[in-house]
């Protein structure tokens, strides 16, 4: 019986049995690049290299043709790789969330991707949203967010997919965020938090209580042709001057749940300590849990000591122990419903929105210190070079022998133990330590991306204000941990393979076709190169990290070869892992804080029978929607975060305008140019009408501006010195002007003379203007 392969007829948008085929391919001709694109967008699901070869029976040499043909296409930008398809350009996944944001003049609903906030047609591209006759439930309308199945159009105007809806999310206000201000005329204004958004004159009936200085919510509403757009305050937020004003703007803009319904919480109230039934008894095991010094949950411990079998001369016995969540939150529960909508937890320098309830994630999940506390466990054997030979899960009671933070295990191991580590440094941290260095040779062998990229965190004073920013020491404490979570998921995706079982696992792509030869262009300026590849691999990328380590370039080196990597993201079918270099990884590690996890904890339960909480059938089916509901929650909190630290920053940096900062070239745009400041980690932009002395122009593979007249300008990565000008608190916005003249660039003559070029033929095309013209 044939397979069915995903397709689309020209009658209704039905699914065809069979991939569309060009005439001439049946006829042993090659298709054309027309004939392949069609291809790739009606078969959505079947995309490979392979597919493309059976569908136009291409065989020996027209195989090598089809293999260069798509690098090229690739290389135009006319087609994508994602995970093991190929897609067109600009493309969107079969699973989307989408933004309902208008009707067409027929009434249908028109949206676009939540994830993909451009203005950029071919970036956010215009959806259809059908609607199902019949279908039970709320009718999803303008404003409504959704999850929804995507299917291309073959229509040639209008919108580029049609869609499905899977799932309606809450409902969105048209309601925006500001500060509410008194103007000098007496008015009241709003101060917008968005950089596009428009400031607005409310009327004092409209102020609904709230006072100067109150972050609000304002529906705006119509007004005439003159004069600011008016609006009226729905809610007060709260006020500027708390502790936590800043990261509530973040909340609130991207729309993440922070309160827990009265129902969540009235359960999570009502759980009771997990029992011994079903369970081993490990209590006695001295398992240890190592944090973050302010950490206050506590969601995995571990153990080592050699392996006593004789046959493993040198090798370990390492044990990871993560709370038992899966014991307290059960499918299709409140508190369930509530951490699939959260999706993850959220840490901001001021506060941490949890996907769980503290009754769960600080109390019952937690393994306290000398607290009897329930665990799934996964105990690991490596070999001398490090290589895992076994592991087994086991559903445990267990009773943590210390919690340490990760200053505190490191320093003991160096030569300074405390009360605490001196008692157990001999019989628990020296054993874990020696384990880490065997772990340390299979990651070695393993060769995962090993970016250099120091991380900043803010310290604030007691009023919520920035005290200062510091860039904490990475410490093999860390490392550890690390690398023992790491083989921990690896086990568990490996264990609920080899049971046949679905999950959802940590996939992460390799760098597009066009990512490569952008960045095989960028390292050809710096006398680097990138050797071609169908499948590039991490060692190859650490090789080029490892040629420019300690000299000039390596910072930018590090910057772009991060910004030539695909986003990691959550799905249940399987691409590996390609940063760190794996084959098959699930997140399993952390429970408390992302959903994914507690996925795959009831997915163990349920493989290996051990116990009644496990992933229910219903659970499975879903779990395509699943995926695509917590990929988009994890980067709504990277957007939230990374605003955050933008506003923090900008506000303690607005009493510092005229003074000037040693920076750094953060980001080149034809527009102007993104400088961080090392110290803050902030970041500004400077116009590229304020650099002076030459008319610049944007060189895409080289990351620089240079100069047409002289050829020397500025590059990513940059040392330069620059002066504040402008801030913006609220939007988290700095504007800054360059103090640092430019300098020559590698390749820039070659850029030069191109660029010199093409303005000189652009200019000789231009129709000649008479004298009188000229002056007229």
């Amino acid at each position: 019986m044939a397979r069915r392969i995903s397709g689309r007829n020209t009658k209704g948008g039905k699914q065809s049995g069979e991939p569309r085929r060009d005439p001439q391919a049946a006829d042993g001709q090659r298709p054309t690049r027309d004939d392949i694109l069609r291809f790739v967008s009606e078969n959505p699901d079947r995309s490979g290299k392979r597919d493309i070869s059976r569908a136009f029976s291409l065989k020996g040499e027209d195989r090598v043709w089809l293999k260069d043909t798509l690098r090229d296409m690739a290389d135009e930008g006319l087609l994508e790789k994602s995970r093991k398809r190929l897609v067109r350009s600009g493309s969107l996944p079969h699973v989307v969330v989408l933004d309902i944001f208008a009707r067409d003049p027929d009434g249908g609903l028109l949206a676009r991707p939540s994830e993909r906030a451009s203005d950029n047609s071919e970036q956010n591209p215009l959806v259809a949203v059908k609607l199902s006759r019949g279908a039970k439930g709320p009718t999803p309308g303008v404003g409504d967010r959704v999850l929804a199945k995507v299917f291309p159009t073959n229509e040639s105007t209008g919108p580029a997919y049609t869609a499905r809806v899977m799932k309606i999310f809450d409902k969105r206000s048209e309601a925006v965020l500001g500060v509410l201000r008194v103007a000098q005329d007496g008015t009241f204004r709003i101060e917008p938090v968005e950089r596009r958004q428009p400031e607005l004159v409310i009327d004092a009936e409209f102020r609904n209580g709230a006072q100067p200085g109150d972050l609000v919510e304002v529906e705006p509403s119509r007004t005439g042709r003159y004069g600011l757009p008016k609006g009226k305050i729905l809610s007060v937020v709260g006020s500027l001057s708390s502790e936590k004003a800043v990261s509530m703007i973040a909340i609130h803009a991207h729309d993440i749940p922070h309160i827990f319904p009265r129902e969540v919480i009235e359960e999570a109230e009502a759980a009771k300590p997990a029992t011994m039934a079903g369970r081993e008894d490990w209590r006695e095991l001295p398992l240890i849990t190592i944090d973050p010094a302010d950490a206050k949950d506590h969601d995995d411990a571990v153990y080592a000591e050699p392996d006593s079998d004789e046959r493993n001369t040198g090798g370990v016995v390492v044990t990871v122990a993560i709370a038992d969540v899966a014991a307290y939150v059960r499918p299709g529960s409140a508190l369930d419903r509530e951490a699939l909508r959260r999706g993850n937890s959220v840490y901001f320098p001021d506060r941490v929105v949890p996907m769980l309830p503290e009754r769960i994630s600080n109390d019952l999940c937690s393994l306290k210190e000398k607290v009897e506390r329930p665990a799934l466990a996964v105990r690991m054997t490596f070999s001398h070079e490090g290589r895992k030979i076994r592991h087994s899960f086991h559903r445990i009671m267990m009773r943590s022998a210390a919690r340490l933070s990760y200053s505190q295990a490191q320093a003991a191991i160096d030569g300074a133990p405390d009360d605490t580590t001196g008692q157990i440094l001999d019989v628990v941290l020296k054993p874990l330590w020696a384990a880490y260095d065997v772990l340390k040779r299979g990651r070695n062998a393993r060769e995962p991306l090993e970016l250099d990229l120091p991380e900043r965190k803010i310290l604030l004073k007691g009023d919520g204000t920035v005290d200062r920013v510091i860039v904490p020491d990475r410490l093999d404490a860390h490392k550890l941990i690390e690398e023992f979570m790491i083989q921990a998921n690896v086990a568990a995706a490996e264990t609920l393979e080899a049971k046949r079982h679905k999950l959802i696992y940590r996939i992460h792509d390799g760098p597009s076709l066009a990512k490569q030869e952008s960045l095989r262009e960028f390292l050809a300026t710096l006398g680097l190169s990138l050797a071609r590849g169908a499948q590039m691999r991490p060692s190859q990328f650490n090789g080029i990290l490892a040629r420019v380590r300690g000299a000039e370039q390596e910072q930018l080196v590090n910057e772009v070869v991060l910004r030539s990597q695909s986003q990691a993201e959550y799905s249940p079918d399987n691409i590996g892992h390609f940063g760190l270099n794996l084959h098959r990884y699930a997140h399993f590690t952390s429970p408390i804080r992302r959903y994914s996890d507690l996925i795959v904890h009831r997915a163990l339960v349920s493989a290996l029978g051990l116990g009644q909480d496990g992933l229910t059938r219903g659970e499975e089916e879903r779990l395509e929607e699943i995926s695509a509901v917590i990929s988009a929650s994890e980067r709504r909190a990277m957007a939230a975060e990374r605003d955050t630290v933008d506003r923090l920053i900008a506000a303690y940096l607005a009493e510092r305008i005229e003074e000037t900062f040693d920076a750094r070239i953060s980001g080149v745009t034809k527009s102007g140019l993104f400088v961080q400041l090392p110290q803050y980690g902030a970041d500004g932009f400077i116009p590229v009408s304020s650099l002076d002395g030459d008319y610049y122009i944007y060189d895409e593979s080289a990351r620089a501006l240079f100069g047409e007249r002289t050829g020397k300008g500025y590059q990513l990565a940059d040392r330069v010195e620059v002066r504040l000008i402008e801030v913006a608190p609220l939007a988290g916005a700095m504007r800054f002007e360059m103090l640092t003249d430019p300098r020559p660039l590698p390749g820039s003559k070659r850029s030069f003379h191109k660029a010199k070029g093409q303005r000189s033929r652009a200019r000789a095309a231009q129709p000649r203007r008479s004298a009188h013209s000229r002056r007229r």
